[in-house]
């Protein structure tokens, strides 16, 4: 009977919000609204979505007439989580190469490489992360052939063929101790190959018309724009002796060394993260995103003076490796109190899937509790994991926020996202509502009775 009910109230407030995948218009009132921008949350607020953008957000909103309301009594709504530096859509099992696109160890090119080629969005991590609250992502290549990995994307996690916002959304290279072992085994052959690429680059885009800059738009342009350089040997640039960048790698730097297209740099130690500041000193036009850093509370005061953002492991408490000896789980609490813009993610370990971003979120919060320890407030725990790694990828103010113009990203959940215990009970990207059954969920569902008649047919001996 309890099932029944459930599934009745689950059905009436589908019938209200459903329709065909079209923006929708609609509001919920009455509920706990969490707008994403660092603020606390809201009780009987309301937030209103038409033609897929968010109208109105708050407790002074007012529900349009004659548009559908639902009563959000004892729900919470926040905007969609946004993940950064994700391998979604890139691989369906992990472990088995011919389903893997992260990592292209024997490709001859790595700054070239672009994800979006790669992408599916049919993939069951899409559709889990989906049903976790994750409507936006940047999703990044792995460095494996080179210190350069290859060039990100943008996506949203619709239930629809087209997940791909923005193709090569930034570039991201290894440097630390992971650079090192793809650089020639040392810390100066990774930091010797960036400079020279980055030079590289630079003198290349002088000489030579770049397909899919921003002053010649890709889809106006092939590769046969680029004038036959004599320096150009065997398709690679060539410095004097130097042969280190195919030509394919080097124009896809040059957005880089303009400043037009992030570089995301892999770095953990105090003085790695110096190092990759120091960057800007020679290239004063990179765009720069620290990813991991590990050690950055020791040197937060001047990753705050950079204005450089930093994507970060919510939870490196021990040392992984001599890079990050000074781990700590108040890392990312103390670069935020620092003023350094922290968004939670990671390459490899703490968020295993990026469903868990709440939690790990959630966590820090907690922190914020334990004496001699420094965590967040549950604001800006939130944004976080919404409007900070938003503005990172370039979208502050369009998605990872509930504020009039920004999109209809919606999540409805049944108690605190922070909490473990809380899941969606709707999701809405673009203001269209998006299914949450996947994989898993359909597995619970078989066996969630232990009704025999439910289970597949078995072979008979």
């Amino acid at each position: 009977m309890k099932r029944l009910l459930k599934t009745a109230a689950a059905l009436a407030v589908s019938a209200a919000l459903t329709g065909p995948l079209a923006a929708q218009d609609f509001a919920i009132t009455n509920a706990t609204v969490a707008t994403g921008d660092g603020s606390e949350p809201m009780e009987n607020a309301t937030v209103v979505v038409r033609a897929g953008r968010v109208v109105a957000a708050g407790a002074g909103a007012a529900v349009p007439a004659g548009m559908q309301a639902v009563d959000g009594t004892g729900s919470w709504i926040t905007p969609g989580f946004f993940v950064p530096l994700t391998d979604l859509g890139l691989y369906d099992v992990d472990g088995v190469s011919e389903s893997n696109d992260i990592a292209a160890s024997n490709s001859p090119f790595s700054a070239a490489l672009d994800v979006a080629t790669a992408l599916n969005p049919a993939s069951q991590h899409v559709a889990v992360s989906r049903a976790g609250g994750v409507t936006r992502a940047s999703v990044s290549p792995r460095p494996s052939s080179s210190i350069f990995g290859g060039q990100g994307a943008v996506v949203d996690l619709g239930a629809d063929p087209d997940m791909l916002r923005r193709a090569r959304a930034f570039q991201i290279v290894a440097l630390g101790e992971y650079g090192a072992r793809l650089g020639g085994g040392s810390r100066t052959g990774s930091h010797a190959l960036l400079r020279n690429a980055l030079r590289e680059a630079r003198q290349y885009g002088t000489d030579a018309r770049i397909p899919g800059s921003p002053s010649r738009p890709a889809e106006q342009s092939s590769g046969d724009d680029i004038p036959l350089d004599p320096r150009l040997v065997d398709n690679r640039t060539q410095r004097g002796d130097d042969t280190l960048l195919t030509r394919f790698d080097a124009a896809a730097l040059v957005p880089v060394v303009r400043g037009e297209q992030p570089l995301y740099v892999v770095v953990e130690r105090a003085s790695d993260i110096r190092r990759a500041i120091a960057l800007t000193d020679e290239f004063p036009a990179l765009d720069l995103v620290l990813v991991g850093a590990s050690e950055g509370w020791m040197v937060a005061r001047e990753i705050a003076a950079s204005g450089i953002p930093v994507v970060a492991d919510p939870l490196d408490n021990l040392p992984a490796s001599f890079e990050q000896l000074a781990a700590t789980q108040s890392n990312i609490g103390r670069m935020v109190d620092a003023g350094v813009k922290v968004a939670i993610g990671g390459l490899s370990g703490g968020i295993t899937g990026p469903r868990t971003a709440p939690q790990f979120a959630g966590n820090l919060v907690a922190l914020s509790r334990v004496p001699g320890a420094t965590g967040l407030t549950w604001g800006e725990a939130l944004a976080s994991i919404t409007s900070i790694p938003a503005e990172i990828s370039g979208f502050g103010g369009r998605y990872g926020v509930l504020a009039p113009g920004a999109a209809g990203d919606v999540v409805m959940w049944d108690g605190d996202p922070l909490e473990v215990g809380s899941s969606p009970q709707r999701v809405f990207i673009d203001g269209v509502e998006q299914p949450l059954a996947n994989h898993q969920s359909r597995l619970r569902e078989r066996y969630r009775d232990l009704d025999e008649s439910d289970l597949p047919k078995a072979y008979d001996w």
